[in-house]
């Protein structure tokens, strides 16, 4: 593979990193994959900028942070290292820098290691994971949840080899529409959040369209998913809908709107997930309940539906940071239950 640096010198990585011999390759080239995102007008994003717009302004700013997003590849280096150009880091009460702006490495579906981001970085950072020994390793490289990242490079050993990785068993991307527990807040680094689990367990490509605060059912997000190449569809934007009137008024729209353009496709409706439900999570619950029977009832052999409860079974009350938000065992149970489906269906 060719140093992009050798052709154009504005691709030359100026690192500060205490590392001899390194070569930093752009992700965008071969034979690194990308997954999740894809870069255009000099950072990476979810889904069109100009659908995007058409959606709402929330959308489009948080289309910009890259959650799902994940890089993958084969080295046999001794180390990994990452010059990341981003905005400012941003902090959150509630919400670890490691997983809203941090990425963090796995080998083959085993987690290894996190590159922590400092928290006074202004445009980005640098880190390195090293291996202390030589073979040809899988690599994967999950982006931040809550973050844009303008570039990223990876660094390695000047004579290391690399290769393409191995593809995904299901190759067209599950998609997963709903609000800020969909995005992945609040896991504690990106390999937590509930997509990356069953990604792991099932070796399945993904789609991140989780808008925190922004998912809302809306007509032109339900056509711009309509006419997606998918393996399976998965939605849970309950916490973003402002009233079970509004829910009821979107819900069963947007599954007849994606049903529509793809009759044979496995659809899977989610409730907000908790273990003690209130009188208004009980009616919201009934609103998608209501979507799912009329589905079945219409002779629908490809719905499912998974309450809020069962995704919490494993975790229990301690599932959360904020009686919200998920935690690390939070996602793990989620994942659990939506795993347990989407491994029969597909």
């Amino acid at each position: 593979m060719k140093d992009i640096s050798q052709i154009d010198k504005n691709f030359k990585v100026e690192t500060k990193l205490d590392i001899p011999n390194v070569r930093f390759y752009n992700v965008l080239e071969e034979p690194f994959k990308v997954y999740g995102v894809y870069h255009e007008k000099d950072k990476f994003r979810r889904m069109s900028e100009d659908v995007a717009k058409t959606v709402s302004e929330g959308v489009y700013w948080l289309n910009f942070c890259t959650a799902g997003g994940r890089v993958r590849f084969k080295t046999d280096s001794t180390y990994i290292a990452i010059h990341a150009k981003m905005p400012p880091i941003e902090l959150s009460p509630h919400f670890a820098v490691t997983g809203r702006c941090g990425f963090d490495l796995y080998l083959g579906n085993s987690y290894f290691k996190t590159f922590v981001p400092p928290v006074e970085a202004k445009d980005g950072y640098e880190s390195i994971i090293q291996f202390g020994s030589s073979k040809m390793r899988e690599i994967t490289i999950n982006f931040p949840l809550y973050h844009p990242v303008h570039n990223l490079y990876i660094g390695l050993g000047e004579s290391a080899s690399v290769l393409p990785p191995e593809p995904y068993k299901t190759e067209l991307p599950i998609v997963y529409y709903g609000s800020s527990i969909t995005q992945g807040a609040c896991a504690s680094r990106p390999g937590n959040c509930y997509q990356n689990f069953i990604s792991r367990r099932i070796s399945a490509d993904y789609l991140n369209l989780g808008f925190s605060g922004n998912a809302k059912g809306e007509d032109e997000m339900a056509d711009y998913i309509s006419g997606l190449a998918m393996s399976a569809f998965v939605y849970d934007y309950d916490y973003n809908a402002p009233t079970v009137e509004y829910l009821q008024e979107t819900h069963e729209k947007m599954f007849k709107k994606i049903r529509a353009a793809n009759p044979d496709l496995p659809i899977v409706m989610l409730s907000r997930p908790r273990c003690n439900l209130s009188k208004d999570d009980l009616q919201r619950l009934e609103v998608i309940k209501t979507t799912y029977r009329n589905a079945v009832d219409c002779g629908d052999k490809n719905v499912y539906l998974i309450e809020g409860p069962k995704l919490m079974e494993l975790a229990g009350n301690d599932g959360t940071v904020d009686d919200c938000h998920p935690n690390d065992l939070g996602f793990a149970s989620m994942a659990k239950a939506i795993g347990d489906v989407l491994e029969k269906i597909l």
